[in-house]
């Protein structure tokens, strides 16, 4: 018998159970005191438009595996495109605007769109990049339609009262592509299916116990997507989206109370503007259950500065993951403040939790090929730095008309399931607790010890002038350099004392002795989205050029 399912049955199921609960709500501008005024969407309203938004797009052509480019901010034209494309079938290609235009481009002429939805400024984009979608068909603009051709959403919306008779797809079948954000190697498109939808979502249910009176602040846009789907109302805050680091922390603030927002998901850049901003004031949000933070890792500082602005039995949940598989590990505010840290900063990596329900992890020795199958003589020691490498329901077992990379990252399980190889190193405790320790191409090679970027940068972070530190290295595979650039939280005076007491810190530590060369920098090169994922291909630029090599 075919398993079919469809995540946008999950909807039909929370509309059921609790029509009147607003699904979503969005900002909509300020009354004459100054107060915030919001517009609103039950689950009814939801599941009713976005039936009508289905019968329109299946009249102009967009129906089951269309990959459809949806380039619409967090709003409630958003869950109600989202929802009405998995209701017919089409497949949404989503690429987070957070990397830049041009590598965004790239992407969605990657992803072979036939149909694309945005708004006005999408449209324009698309007008002045017209290269990039020469695939595309079946043009919808959600606004005013200017001078381009195609529907508008407004157009598609039919007067229809019967609900749309969802399409039967299957637990295999392509739901969306979602586009890695690339900040650590080319971006790729990642395949999700219905099945993975559907595992992820009972997965996030049942390890934070999401019960149906939940309020959600999703920060981070495509987190907002799964919302409907455990029955949360989502509170769309009022931000740029594409700048964390940049966020009115009144604003986000303002949310919560206003909402009593229950879960909050936070970028690490953003947990820090609001947290400092909550101390410094000393704010309380009490109606906060939980706060979830991802994407980069989290520090000890951080969580302990976030921390005061909640209740004693709040606690901050870091889940560790890729756009490949996630959530599949976590670990909580408590357990770290009062075991991991420490040892975190005596350079044993960042502890990113046990495995999350029943997904399995191994830790493989670490190797650039690709790998066909898992054996014994494969896994790393215990104890041993390797390669992380998950399987779970949730994990994706292939990217988009990319071979190459799936032979380098997926390995089949002779069950029928994929192993993904997360291309970060790290090692498992006799706890059962996975210890990140940086990623498989950012580790360092010399000819007598390979050293790996997190537990050696937490020795040099551990100076309170620095900010923060990043290790490269420079020279052939295992014959490199290894090379320290420093971030300093201020600006330094005699930059020959400050260097030479890092040297002198590095010298003291076995883990960082052999390291030799140390550089200061102002302003690393990171990524756009969090602001903390650093390029050190960039650092071992700048290395070769300060050492002439």
């Amino acid at each position: 018998m075919t398993p079919y399912t469809n995540i946008a049955n999950v909807l039909k199921q929370t509309t059921e159970k609790l029509p009147h609960k607003r699904a979503v709500v969005c900002p909509n501008g300020q009354d004459k005191n100054g107060r915030v005024l919001y517009s609103q969407m039950t689950f009814s309203q939801l599941e009713k438009e976005s039936d009508q938004v289905a019968f329109g797009l299946e009249r102009i052509g967009i129906s089951r595996g269309t990959r459809t480019i949806l380039m619409v901010p967090p709003s409630m034209e958003f869950f109600i495109i989202i929802f009405a494309m998995f209701k017919v079938g089409a497949v949404p290609v989503v690429v987070d605007p957070g990397m830049g235009i041009d590598r965004m481009l790239q992407c969605l002429e990657q992803g072979k769109p036939k149909a694309f939805i945005g708004i006005e400024k999408a449209h324009v984009l698309r007008k002045l990049k017209p290269g990039f979608f020469r695939s595309v068909k079946y043009w919808v603009t959600v606004g005013r339609r200017w001078f381009w051709g195609g529907h508008t959403l407004d157009q598609l919306k039919t007067a229809a009262t019967d609900p749309f008779p969802c399409v039967r797809t299957t637990k295999n079948e392509t739901a969306a592509i979602l586009f890695t954000s690339g900040s650590t190697g080319p971006a790729k498109g990642v395949v999700y299916t219905h099945g993975n939808f559907e595992a992820q979502i009972n997965q996030i249910r049942e390890h934070w116990q999401i019960d149906p009176d939940e309020i959600d602040l999703p920060t981070f846009p495509l987190f907002a997507l799964f919302d409907p789907a455990l029955g949360m109302t989502a509170v769309i805050p009022d931000m740029d989206p594409t700048k964390p680091a940049h966020v009115d922390p009144t604003k986000i603030i303002e949310a919560i109370e206003n909402h009593g927002v229950t879960n909050m998901f936070a970028s690490p850049a953003l947990l820090n503007r609001v947290g400092k901003y909550g101390r410094e004031n000393q704010i309380k949000l009490p109606s906060l259950r939980r706060v979830v933070s991802a994407g980069a890792p989290v520090t000890p500082a951080n969580i302990e500065q976030f921390s005061t602005m909640l209740n004693d039995s709040t606690q901050i949940h870091t889940p560790y993951g890729a756009s490949e598989a996630v959530p599949i590990i976590s670990i909580a505010s408590n357990e770290i403040l009062e075991e991991t840290k420490n040892l975190s900063e005596k350079g044993f990596g960042i502890c990113v939790g046990r495995p999350i329900c029943s997904t399995r992890v191994k830790i493989l020795k670490i190797s650039d090929d690709p790998i066909n199958q898992i054996h014994d003589r494969l896994l790393a020691d215990e104890s041993e730095v390797g390669e992380i490498t998950v399987n779970a329901k949730l994990v994706t077992e292939r990217y988009f008309n990319n071979r190459e990379a799936d032979l380098l990252a997926k390995i089949p399980d002779p069950d029928g399931t994929v192993w993904h190889r997360m291309g970060d190193l790290g090692w498992q405790d006799s706890k059962g607790r996975i210890w990140f320790c940086g990623r498989k191409s950012h580790r360092v090679t010399m000819a007598d010890q390979t050293l790996f970027t997190i537990p050696v940068e937490a020795i040099f972070n551990a100076h309170d002038k620095v900010f923060r530190s990043a290790l490269t290295g420079i020279g052939p595979k295992n014959n490199q350099i290894p090379v320290i650039f420093i971030e300093p939280n201020e600006k330094i005076k005699n930059k020959k004392a400050f260097l030479e007491e890092i040297k002198a810190l590095g010298k003291s530590n076995p883990l960082t002795r052999s390291i030799d060369h140390f550089f200061i920098e102002y302003n690393f090169p990171v990524d756009i989205r969090h602001n903390s994922k650093i390029f050190r291909e960039k650092l071992a630029g700048m290395a070769r050029k300060k050492l002439g090599m």
